[in-house]
């Protein structure tokens, strides 16, 4: 019985579309820097023989020059679209039996040559194999393809006991070919490819006669070079399942890092965390840090100078009402604009002292109290922010307390984010927030 081709043809197409429906998945996130379009030529053997069917009607076959050229669409990674054109020749006769030993059945003729006036195609291609799966450009993989199209071919027969030859008309037939293939990649424009297929015919007279009952079969063998068009790498040859390994390698790294960075500024916290409290410990409660006190353990309640000693003369009651001028405001205001603190630390920079000192001065000189008020933008934890407000407010009263000041009349606090003085949005607001404010009374 004779294969409809016209029907086998659509269902064909449609399993290869459906069967490469999730490797267009995987690729639709591509970024278009791939190279999809490219353009193959080959020559090899055209022979009127096929492993699946046997031969036509001529028991003998004879392999003869074949010749193509085909254009290819990459649409995904593993599937293509591929318009083939092939010409040459297609020869047999009946010198010798069958494989199976049976006599040829033709009867009347000895010898037939096909001519190939065109055959154009349309396949799918479907890259069933990559080399390695973890590397994204790989250098050669297996195909296979299958499609329909259309032959124009020209047969011209022998009669036996005769040399004369008879050609018949030009005919136009469906045909469908079904083919695998290897592909090597030479560079990332080249491609060395290795195909052959095998093409049904859809009619019993592809070689002259009608004999055996069955459709008509060619093969083609060939070798050729294929030329990738455009920048960037093959499509053809990308692995979308060693892109997202690659991906979720890279994503671990960072993770790791970020890990790794948050471990070390833990440990610098706490190492800050320390040096400050040994900084500011007071183990005798009398206002004066024990790096700075000079006269360690004295009783509770004792007043006591900037040394932390007691005062040999009680200082004597103010009564009068306490008069800050503008010229000590000034004093205080040069203090805040110098006043520098290292990055994310309570210690004090060498630059501030001089107009610390002044201030110092000016607390000893006219006896005022001063209030410390430290205050932080709301970058980082809150926590951390009351607390580093309060160490550099408590830093700078144990400096003024150096050089002299009464310790019992500074009041060091830190507030931390709560009371800004400008917005936190930006940078320069932020910038206002970081402060410590000076208040004389």
């Amino acid at each position: 019985m004779k294969l409809n081709l016209l029907k086998f043809f659509p269902v064909a197409i449609a399993g290869l579309i459906i069967g490469n429906n999730a490797q267009a998945q995987e690729s639709a996130g591509q970024k278009p820097s791939f190279k999809t379009w490219s353009i193959g030529v080959n020559a090899g053997a055209l022979t009127g023989v096929s492993p699946l069917g046997g031969q036509n009607d001529f028991s003998k076959w004879k392999s003869s020059l074949g010749y193509g050229l085909y254009i290819k669409k990459q649409i995904t990674p593993g599937f293509a679209l591929r318009l083939d054109g092939v010409r040459g020749t297609v020869k047999g006769d009946n010198s010798e039996p069958f494989n199976d030993g049976s006599a040829a059945p033709v009867t009347g003729f000895s010898s037939y040559e096909t001519d190939l006036r065109y055959s154009a195609s349309l396949s799918a291609q479907v890259n069933m194999v990559n080399w390695s799966m973890f590397s994204q450009s790989n250098n050669a993989q297996l195909y296979a393809l299958a499609g329909g199209g259309l032959v124009n071919y020209e047969t011209t027969t022998v009669a036996t006991g005769s040399t004369t030859e008879v050609t018949g008309p030009a005919v136009n037939k469906l045909v469908i070919p079904v083919g695998v293939g290897a592909k090597f990649r030479l560079s990332e424009g080249i491609n060395f490819d290795l195909g052959w297929t095998i093409n049904f015919v859809d009619g019993d007279k592809f070689d002259g006669v009608v004999a055996r009952g069955n459709n008509d079969k060619y093969n083609y063998g060939y070798a050729g070079l294929e030329f990738a068009l455009g920048s960037g790498k093959q499509l053809a040859f990308y692995s979308p399942v060693a892109a997202t390994y690659e991906e979720a390698l890279s994503a671990k790294n960072t993770a790791n890092a970020l890990k790794s960075d948050l471990d070390a500024q833990k440990a610098e916290n706490a190492k800050l965390r320390n040096e400050m409290s040994d900084l500011l410990k007071d183990s005798d409660g009398d206002g004066v840090a024990d790096k700075l006190d000079k006269c360690p353990n004295t009783p509770a309640g004792t007043v006591v100078d900037g040394s932390g000693c007691p005062l040999k003369v009680p200082a004597p009651q103010i009564t009068e009402r306490v008069i800050v001028t503008e010229a000590d405001r000034k004093v205080v205001k040069d203090a805040i604009s110098n006043l520098e603190f290292d990055l994310g630390k309570s210690t004090i920079r060498e630059k501030s002292f001089p107009t610390l000192n002044r201030v110092a001065a000016l607390l000893v000189e006219k006896n005022f109290s001063l209030k410390l008020a430290g205050h932080t933008d709301i970058t980082g934890s809150r926590e951390l922010n009351l607390r580093l407000s309060k160490e550099r407010a408590e830093s700078i009263k144990a400096y003024l307390v150096s050089q002299g000041a009464n310790a019992s009349r500074i009041e060091a606090t830190g507030y931390g984010p709560d009371q800004p003085i400008a917005t936190n949005k930006t940078a320069e607001g932020r910038q206002q927030n970081r402060r410590v404010e000076f208040t004389l009374y």
